[in-house]
């Protein structure tokens, strides 16, 4: 309930009040009339907001990378075969995109990635030569090499890094562990081919991780230390099968040969919890709570971590594409999106048909982006718990391939060349 405070009660007489002119009829009619029209007057004499704009210097097929604090550039090779990795600010009020550094690249290979990690700059591609992935770590601040290696890069969650090595052939990888100051290696363990290890993961960072011998044997190791934390022999059959492993929170999850279970074990002792006869296992993720397994021919089934028994399942063709507030985003056919409950399978809402957005920011809401056929792409925030998308903004003159880091966006434009914007809402 809600007082209206009166004021105070007076036991003196109040005055009579004053009689005043009666006013002319229809006078606050015109008044507001008046008032509406100036209204509209000023708001359709406004100029509407500009859109900020920044078009991120290169060449028409250069690689662009967007990051938290501005944007990697990866130009083609010149004519003389050389490459160079540029590195430009965040845009300034003006719209301007100012060049920190740039500094040469190998020449020779292809570029997956570039990103900041452990202080930073890595650059990943892939060896021309022999098809090994390499990464070259530069200084942020300047640009300067600090070291170039075979592997591919893995954040610890002790502020460490490894280098994972695989050359996919037969022969043995390694997982690595260097200096990230200055690349010296600190630590190697063997990878067994087929390669494949698994790790347990903290915040993002790998806390463990697992490796399976051909003979069957499941062995866990400290991503810090490489001290060898458990070894179990779990294959008593075929000692030539291979098993496939993946890692889920504290769960190992292994598919043994002939892909038609799932055997769960605990994390690092590797003590047995349960085997769940789940056919044609391609992978499995954590999805709120359970586990996600899809299979290879489609379909989804969903498993309680704790007993392995099926909660639900789907033999449809929907792919799942991410998990949030309990609650699967699941593709279909021609990319169209849809929204369903994580503990039942039911409750679901289409979402339409989108192109997701990769995000630096795990937490960031959803984004999909459609273009429309006179060049503008329309992006919307995908609003799981809501089961409704929502369109945020539509950009002209994009063709898409973008990358969010809230609330700026970079694009290709339809002339090949790269943008940045900051979405309006």
């Amino acid at each position: 309930m809600s007082i209206i405070e009166l004021g105070e009660v007076r036991d003196e007489d109040v005055p009579p009040r004053p009689v005043r002119r009666p006013r002319a009829a229809g006078r606050p009619l015109r008044c507001a009339a008046v008032l509406l029209l100036a209204l509209v007057v000023l708001a359709s004499a406004a100029p509407a907001p500009e859109r900020t704009v920044s078009p991120v210097p290169g060449a028409r097929a250069a690689a662009a990378y967007l990051a938290a604090d501005g944007v990697f550039v990866v130009d083609p090779p010149t004519p003389t075969g050389d490459r160079y990795l540029t590195a430009y600010a965040p845009p300034t009020p003006g719209g301007g995109v100012p060049r920190r550094w740039r500094a040469p690249l190998p020449r020779a290979g292809d570029y997956l990635g570039v990103r900041v990690e452990q202080g930073l700059v890595l650059a990943v591609g892939a060896s021309a030569q022999n098809g090994v992935f390499e990464t070259t770590a530069f200084d942020p601040e300047t640009g300067s090499q600090r070291w170039r290696l075979a592997g591919i890069p893995q954040a610890t969650a002790d502020g460490g890094l490894l280098l994972v090595v695989d050359d996919m052939t037969d022969e043995p990888g390694a997982m690595r562990r260097v200096d990230p100051d200055s690349g010296r290696l600190l630590w190697s363990v063997p990878i067994p081919p087929p390669g494949n290890p698994g790790y347990q993961v903290r915040d993002g960072r790998v806390d463990r991780f697992v490796l399976v011998q051909p003979a069957g044997e499941v062995q866990v190791y400290d991503a810090g230390t490489a001290d060898l934390l458990r070894s179990v022999d779990t294959l008593t059959g075929d000692r030539s099968a291979y098993q496939r492993v993946q890692v889920v929170d504290d769960l190992l999850l292994l598919v043994p040969p002939g892909a038609t279970r799932l055997v769960g074990h605990r994390l690092p002792g590797l003590d047995p919890l349960w085997t769940a006869e789940v056919p044609l296992v391609s992978y499995v993720v954590g999805c709120a709570g359970l586990l996600c397994a899809l299979q290879q021919t489609g379909g989804l089934q969903v498993i309680d971590p704790t007993t392995g028994a099926v909660r639900w399942s789907d033999p449809g063709r929907d792919t799942l594409a991410d998990v949030r507030d309990g609650r699967l985003l699941v593709a279909g056919p021609g990319q169209r999106y849809a929204a369903r409950d994580a503990a039942t399978g039911g409750g679901r809402a289409e979402l339409g048909r989108w192109n997701l957005v990769p995000s630096l920011g795990r937490d960031d809401p959803l984004l999909g982006v459609r273009p429309l056929d006179d060049g503008r792409l329309v992006v919307a925030e995908l609003d799981l718990a809501a089961g409704r998308s929502r369109i945020v903004d539509v950009l002209p003159d994009v063709v898409g391939n973008c990358q969010a880091s809230l609330p700026t966006l970079l694009c290709q434009r339809l002339d090949g060349s790269t943008a940045l914007w900051r979405l309006r809402s």
